[in-house]
């Protein structure tokens, strides 16, 4: 997923119709009524904006939602990390909503092949992974744009991140990390075993990357873009898709490429 970060404000005037989402805690709900209480609620096909209240996994999920309707999405920590929200205060909700700035956001597309044939599309504005099944490491043969560029990778699995997904299972798995502005796309390998010192690879937003599974049959393989999750593929196919754009807002200096910025001097 690239982003495009923004220095303008979203909103001319604060919204007027807003759709509440909340993630199942208790602290969310909560947070929830109150704000429904104070601010009224409507459908999210209606809506000038969507108020997410969760964790960054729960506003993965709305992102998914709203991602072909328009609607920017304003999320408020109500989980742990909360990478991708903001802070909850007693500021008027109103008021932060008029000086927020916005993000743009496009997903990678995932195109999975299973062992019967059928074919998997999905999108990730996280990341994109391949992931061994059984005991066994896997064997991948990587390409980018129709060009073989490593013949066989034995590893536990390898991940597509995006640049805000860089953040998390690819930081994890020690891939680096993208500022968003940098249109680039981390290949980070988990758990390499051959080549031993291959460390992963950045790549352009443009460039279509092929995963082909070498003795899928012994070595079975998953493929994962966010919520989808196809077994036994053979193939997965990954590249940005420019069609389809998401809006994030955050409070001003609160944005996400600082933050990007800011994890990496983190202890």
């Amino acid at each position: 997923m690239s982003m495009a970060p923004s220095a303008q404000r979203w909103f001319a005037t604060p919204p007027k119709r807003i759709a509440f989402l909340a993630s199942p805690t208790d602290i969310a709900q909560k947070t929830r009524q109150k704000f429904i209480d104070s601010y009224g609620d409507c459908a999210i096909e209606d809506a000038e904006v969507v108020v997410c209240l969760g964790g960054d996994g729960f506003l993965l999920e709305v992102l998914h939602k709203v991602a072909e309707l328009g609607i920017p999405v304003y999320g408020l920590n109500c989980g742990s990390v909360g990478f991708l929200l903001n802070t909850i205060s007693d500021e008027d909700l109103l008021t932060r909503l008029a000086r927020a700035q916005s993000s743009q956001l496009h997903p990678l597309r995932m195109k999975a092949t299973g062992h019967d044939g059928t074919l998997h599309e999905g999108i990730a504005f996280n990341d994109v992974f391949l992931f061994r099944q059984t005991r066994q490491a896997v064997k991948i043969r990587i390409e980018v744009d129709q060009r073989v560029r490593l013949p066989e990778l034995i590893c536990d699995g390898i991940i597509v991140a995006t640049p805000a997904g860089s953040t998390a299972y690819n930081l994890s798995a020690h891939g680096p990390i993208v500022p968003l502005t940098a249109n680039l796309l981390p290949l980070t390998p988990i758990s390499a075993f051959r080549p031993r010192r291959w460390r992963g690879a950045l790549l352009p937003s443009s460039a279509v990357v092929r995963f082909t599974l070498l003795e899928q049959e012994k070595r079975p393989c998953a493929a994962v873009a966010d919520f989808l999750e196809v077994r036994d593929v053979i193939e997965a196919v990954v590249r940005e898709d420019r069609s389809i754009t998401a809006t994030i807002l955050f409070d001003p200096d609160h944005g996400l490429s600082e933050r990007i910025i800011a994890e990496q001097f983190a202890e």
